[in-house]
């Protein structure tokens, strides 16, 4: 009996770190040698899967402290939402952000309000649950804002952005591969992208047909989000899940696509690849475990080849 109230007790004190973790907010910062030689360099801000809820006031404050960190652009990719009241905190917490020039993608949870789900399902090859009726988010109006304050639109297009500085970045975007969205842009460029120092794809779920599809485009670079890391990682091993067919090994930080990253050993016929781990939860469990909510400052560098 008392090895099972300490096991008890190592139980709870468990979900109670978990649910603490998820306030945790942290800054990771990773470096891209993509840019041609004699670039000055570009500080992306990869924001990802903020499921906010109109009551978490940490998380809001941490969101626009982000723009202290003073990007050249914003890169969000999607599953913004995380309750059916949440647009209004949303734009407030990333007004100071829409201020800089940036590009978004959405997530399946930008289209439809989440619904309960057995957390054991994650644990299946495919944890997806088919919703009879799933109560749609304000989704046009999340768009119009961020459109409005001149971030790019890349669901399925292509586009170019404007840095302060005059410079210009090309994207293509992908809608969510999770939810079956993901249609590849036609072959081309955007207006203007023949001047443009680099070229970036866009998604939110980095399903291996998604990130295939954007690579054979000859991007520099591919940025998604949606694994939330695992959510719960097992020190030593990693995470336990994806929520998406991408390798555990890949589930958050920078690797190479199809193979290693491009400066390793046999990453020579790869494509960057960051995969953010995101800042949120599902609003019915609020735990994450030696996964910090995140965002990323990727600074882009000059190549040395």
């Amino acid at each position: 009996m008392k090895a099972l109230g300490i096991a008890g007790g190592i139980a709870v004190g468990g979900l109670a770190y978990a649910h603490l973790e998820t306030k945790l907010f942290t800054v990771r910062r990773a470096t891209l040698p993509i840019l041609p030689r004699g670039e000055r360099p570009v500080r992306v801000l990869h924001i990802s899967d903020l499921h906010l809820t109109p009551g978490q006031r940490a998380k809001q404050a941490w969101i626009r402290s982000l723009a202290d960190l003073r990007p050249d652009v914003v890169v969000n990719t999607g599953d913004n939402f995380g309750h059916r009241q949440a647009l209004a905190p949303l734009l407030d917490a990333l007004g100071p952000l829409l201020e800089v020039p940036g590009a978004f993608v959405m997530g399946s949870n930008d289209y439809f309000a989440p619904q309960f789900k057995n957390p054991a399902r994650y644990l299946l090859p495919d944890a997806r649950v088919e919703q009879a009726a799933p109560e749609a988010l304000p989704t046009e109006a999340l768009a119009t804002a961020f459109s409005r304050a001149g971030w790019k639109d890349l669901n399925n297009r292509r586009d170019a952005v404007e840095l302060a500085d005059g410079r210009l970045i090309g994207f293509v975007g992908m809608d969510d591969p999770h939810i079956d969205r993901d249609t590849m842009p036609a072959p081309g460029r955007a207006p203007g992208e023949d001047r443009a120092v680099l070229r970036l794809g866009v998604v939110h779920a980095p399903y291996v047909r998604a990130l295939d599809a954007l690579r054979e485009d000859d991007v520099d670079a591919i940025i998604a989000g949606h694994t939330h890391g695992g959510q719960l990682r097992v020190p030593f091993y990693g995470a336990l899940v994806t929520n998406c067919d991408v390798d555990r090994r890949r589930a958050s930080g920078l690797h190479g696509w199809p193979g290693p990253r491009p400066d390793r050993d046999g990453g020579e016929g790869s494509t960057w690849l960051h995969v953010s781990a995101g800042a949120g939860t599902s609003p019915y469990w609020q735990i994450r475990f030696a996964c910090r909510p995140e965002a990323t400052l990727l600074t882009l560098v000059a190549s040395s080849v």
